[in-house]
């Protein structure tokens, strides 16, 4: 097939990309209008059963328990152990330290298999453990140990336990059902509380009579939840997206005969970070965590200290502001889901709006004369914050795919967590100075911060939903076309856009080659030749755009994993390493084959007859060679490991005549083994001579694709090139 019949199959995949969006979107739950159904219907409609919710609810309630007892309880627990407040401050940054690692790992393990239900059920045992034992403390390390281990079994809470709801339900239920399960978790901070106020104020526990009752509690809540399950990855995402594309080719078989290329965990995170929606959402997140952790801490002490309330009274007052928090949320459940069906955009927006009205009522609070209107302003305060968690969580999960959903929490509870050990420390020292009601003050500054960046997250949801959507569209339509026997180009480089930084050097670039073929990339100095092949090597990472493989999507792929699937490029100029021989360089070129070492001798070998300057250099250091002979051993890493793509840039820079003709006969040879070539050249007369197919870049652009005799009839593209090279020829010659 040839190359251009290769390129109009790929027009076609786009194209069925494009008139397939749309009812994606609808698919995922964007319809453009604002109504919703009864959550009676949509039970009839999908068959939904509510124990998941329920279960993953008592899981957020019993994960309260040790962490609110022991805020209701501060105050108490440091004059029975003798601690100042900054070392407890110190404790709980050691908790949250606990806690921002603790989701990585929990995404880690239910990434490869669906064992999310298994990991939520199995860490709410060990915080239940955890949250009796803290009845038993009596030293510093002992608490240190207590807290620590109840932070890093949280991280399934962080992690996991939205992603597994948002498969679980379909998009028409998925604000209600996160709103339902985000206000059982703001009941259990109501419970906590409430339960320390009974058992310390009216059954007259001690606070470790607290801790012992409670965690029997908790273990008992959490061994009705074994009956939970994972649904799987994309049951209502990608799996509804793929049955669009099957649907319109009248396809019924929605298997492929090859298997994904899955990004690892840290490519996943990697991808994240690339983002745009979630680049604002994790700097918001970290903001906010300066508010949150300090928040808090101090808030008991501000009770206590302000208002003189004790434990029980205490616990009466963080139960009123998390039911404030439950209010905001049965408020805003079906006002959500009619905002995220009619634009997206509209959710992170209001809930960013919500977040600055709060903390400007909890800083008012905070200097307010009577207690009466402390409680007040307060209340409304912790109301606006109830549909944060949700407003992100629809709005952030929604943009990605449902494997990546538990490493998005994973980050987003870190940049919390990162945020809260910088709050709790800085927030101590303002406590120091100008007392508890100051530092509940100055927790605004941080919160008005955290509400305008979580808020500018809103133009970016759009066309990140676009994108998750083009690429599911993109890879199911490729993989049924490759089913039916369809043959795709070995590379396709399809709206690559590439910066450094703020400056954009890659402009909508596509650029396709052939099992076999050879072709030529042209362009003057800073056209983006080079970086072009660095983001098909995976040395660098494209800001838009798809690079595929075999019809695969390696668009994200590290570059390593790239080598091993065939892809090798010859860097110019720097193919070699300097401190080592020859020999050791051809060994390191071949470590793919460490495995077989008589199979990478042989390898060496026949290098060594290809290029006989290299055998009579064999012990000398790389660094000693002239620059054809490194240009030599660069080129012989493509004989060790014979790859299925070579990219090669600027071969003949600075070499003679003589020997750049030797390079290329190794080239030609190369690519009659099957080989495909990548040519970076600013000759044109060596290029054009070499290979049948050319492409021109310039400014970043793509100017060129077709035959090689068709570019010698473009003037104007030939002209800058020779123009190029004759002003740089005559810069080097001087007086």
């Amino acid at each position: 097939m040839t190359a251009t019949t290769d390129q109009m199959l790929v027009d076609d995949i786009v194209q069925t990309r494009e008139e397939l969006r749309a009812a994606a979107r609808a698919s995922l739950g964007v319809t453009g209008d604002a109504s919703t159904a009864d959550v009676g219907e949509l039970r009839s409609r999908y068959g939904m059963a509510f124990y998941p919710l329920v279960a993953l609810a008592l899981l957020a309630v019993v994960d309260q328990f040790q962490t609110y007892a022991f805020t209701v309880l501060t105050p108490d627990i440091s004059r029975a152990l003798g601690l100042s407040l900054g070392v407890i401050a110190g404790v709980i940054a050691l908790k949250t330290l606990a806690i921002l690692v603790a989701p990585l790992p929990m995404a880690w393990l239910s990434q490869a298999r669906s064992r999310r239900a298994l990991l939520c059920v199995a860490t709410g045992l060990a915080w239940s453990v955890m949250t009796l034992f803290t009845g038993f403390v009596t030293s510093l390390i002992a608490l240190i140990v207590v807290l620590v281990v109840d932070g890093l079994t949280t991280g399934s809470v962080v992690a996991l336990h939205q992603p597994l709801l948002m498969d679980t339900y379909p998009p028409e239920a998925r604000v209600r059902a996160l709103s339902f399960y985000r206000s059982a978790w703001y009941l259990g901070n109501v419970g906590s509380p409430l339960l320390v106020a009974l058992l310390a104020g009216i059954a007259g526990f001690t606070w470790r009579g607290v801790f012992l009752a409670m965690g029997l509690l908790s273990i008992g809540m959490t061994l009705c939840c074994l009956g939970l399950r994972d649904p799987g990855f994309g049951r209502w995402d990608t799996d509804q997206v793929r049955a669009k594309v099957h649907e319109a080719s009248g396809d019924d078989d929605a298997t492929v005969l090859t298997e994904d290329v899955e990004l690892g965990f840290w490519e996943i995170c990697r991808r994240l970070l690339l983002i745009p929606t979630w680049r604002r959402v994790f700097a918001g997140y970290a903001v906010f965590g300066l508010l949150t952790v300090p928040l808090q801490t101090f808030l008991s002490f501000f009770l206590e200290q302000r208002w003189n309330l004790g434990p029980a009274s205490r616990g009466l007052f963080f139960a009123y502001i998390s039911g404030a928090a439950v209010l905001g949320l049965l408020l805003y459940g079906r006002r959500g889901e009619a905002q995220f069906r009619s634009s997206p955009a509209r959710v992170p927006r209001s809930v960013g709006l919500f977040l600055g009205f709060g903390v400007a009522l909890i800083a008012a609070g905070g200097l307010s004369p009577s207690f009466g209107l402390m409680a007040g302003l307060m209340g409304l305060g912790f109301l606006m914050f109830g549909p944060l968690n949700v407003g992100l969580a629809i709005s952030g999960l929604s943009v990605i795919p449902s494997r990546m959903r538990p490493h998005a929490e994973a980050l987003g509870g870190i940049f919390i967590a990162i945020g809260g050990v910088v709050g709790a420390l800085f927030f101590s020292g303002i406590s120091r100075r100008y007392g508890i009601a100051g530092s509940m003050v100055s927790v605004a500054v941080p919160g008005i911060a955290a509400a305008w960046i979580i808020a500018s997250a809103g133009k970016y949801i759009g066309p990140d939903l676009d994108r998750m959507i083009d690429e599911i569209l993109e890879d199911t339509e490729i993989k049924r076309i490759r089913a039916s026997g369809g043959h795709l180009p070995m590379l396709a480089c399809r709206g690559v856009d590439f910066s450094y930084g703020q400056l954009q050097v890659l402009f909508d670039v596509d650029f396709t080659v052939d099992d076999g073929e050879m072709v030529a990339l042209l362009g003057v100095n800073g056209a983006g030749k080079s970086t072009l092949l660095k983001v098909i090597s995976g040395i660098g990472l494209p800001s838009a755009g798809s690079v595929r493989f075999r019809g695969e999507d390696i668009t994200y792929l590290d570059a390593e994993r790239r080598l091993k699937l065939g892809i090798t490029q010859v860097p110019g100029g720097r193919a070699v390493f300097g401190p080592m021989t020859v020999t050791e360089n051809l060994r390191s070129f071949g470590y793919t084959m460490r495995r077989d070492r008589r199979a990478l001798e042989r390898a060496i070998d026949h290098t060594f007859e290809a290029f006989p300057r290299l055998a009579q250099r064999r012990n000398s250091l790389a660094s000693t060679l002239s620059g054809g002979e490194q240009q030599m051993l660069g080129l012989a890493k493509a004989l060790i490991l014979r790859p299925r793509l070579l990219l090669i840039d600027e071969l003949s820079l600075g070499l003679a005549p003589v020997i750049v003709g030797q390079l290329l006969d190794m080239v030609r040879t190369i690519n009659e083994r099957g080989t495909a070539v990548v040519l970076v050249e600013q000759s044109v007369n060596i290029a054009l001579n070499l290979v049948e197919h050319a492409y021109f870049m310039e400014k970043g652009e793509m100017r060129f694709d077709g035959r090689s005799s068709e570019l010698l009839g473009r003037d104007d593209l030939l002209r800058a090139v020779f123009l190029h090279g004759s002003v740089a020829a005559g810069a080097g010659v001087g007086p």
